[in-house]
């Protein structure tokens, strides 16, 4: 089975973040283990599984079409995490604002490195 998406950065960053985002959900309060914890992880898995999709596509415009799902997910994580940080599940004393922040830069560099995918996609497709 031919797997071109282990090649990718930008999997491999989405999948660390994922695994990370598991972890941290797992301390949310256990009445959200159903809520707004399941629906971060499942946002979350959403990314480097879109991206895996898209590479097995066979052509790039299908595979843009699978990153832009990616960064749909990305954003829906997003605006999850500031919802949770809202209701103070990422103020518990295990989470520093230092995990916070670095979650949040990976948010916007996994964002800047679909963008870089899909930019040079694009390119490729116009040559």
């Amino acid at each position: 089975m031919n797997k071109p998406h282990k090649k990718l950065d930008v999997w491999t960053s989405a999948l660390d973040f994922a695994q990370q985002i598991y972890r941290i959900t797992e301390r949310f309060p256990a009445k959200e283990q159903f809520g707004i914890a399941s629906q971060i992880r499942r946002a979350t898995v959403s990314i480097p599984s879109n991206i895996a999709e898209g590479a097995a596509r066979q052509t790039k415009k299908e595979f843009i079409q699978f990153l832009y799902v990616a960064k749909g997910s990305l954003s829906e994580v997003d605006t999850q995490l500031e919802i949770a940080k809202g209701l103070q599940y990422l103020s518990q004393p295990d989470w520093t604002p230092a995990r916070l922040v670095n979650s949040h830069g990976k948010l916007e560099r996994i964002d800047r490195m679909l963008i870089g995918l899909i930019r040079s996609l694009r390119t490729k497709g116009a040559a």
